[in-house]
């Protein structure tokens, strides 16, 4: 089944849940995805000043790695094509108008916000409200 590209749909079906683990990102400089396989990552990028990963905050305290920040990852269940227009800016801005920060990781099928730990709660309350404007705007 293809994702959806339709973003008043997505809107309306988004079904953001929030993972129970504390996330950070961190930087292994230097390395690359096949070097990093002794640190357990949910998701991971190569870039010019060394590799990212981002994993379960206690997987970093027990190796010993520091990080900046703390987040929950919030998972948007709503099956999300990666050509879909739109949801990472409509998420994006309804969040920052809160004050809450948004690193959106797309999936193959869905679209993964990791937002600061204490706000999470918040943010969940901020998508339920965009999902809720959008069915009210389609009944208008």
């Amino acid at each position: 089944m293809p994702g959806i590209t339709d973003l008043q749909t997505l809107l309306e079906t988004l079904q953001p849940v929030l993972d129970d683990h504390d996330y950070v990102f961190v930087s292994r400089p230097g390395k690359r995805m096949a070097d990093a396989m002794d640190l357990p990552a949910l998701a991971a990028m190569e870039e010019r000043e060394g590799l990212t990963l981002v994993v379960k905050k206690e997987d970093a305290d027990t190796a010993g790695i520091e990080y900046e920040s703390i987040f929950r990852m919030i998972t948007l269940r709503v099956h999300s094509s990666l050509e879909a227009v739109g949801l990472t800016a409509t998420i994006a801005t309804a969040l920052a108008e809160q004050g809450i920060s948004a690193n959106v990781i797309a999936g193959f099928y869905h679209d993964h916000i990791f937002v600061p730990s204490v706000r999470a709660h918040d943010a969940i309350g901020v998508l339920e409200n965009v999902k809720s404007l959008s069915t009210q705007l389609r009944a208008d």
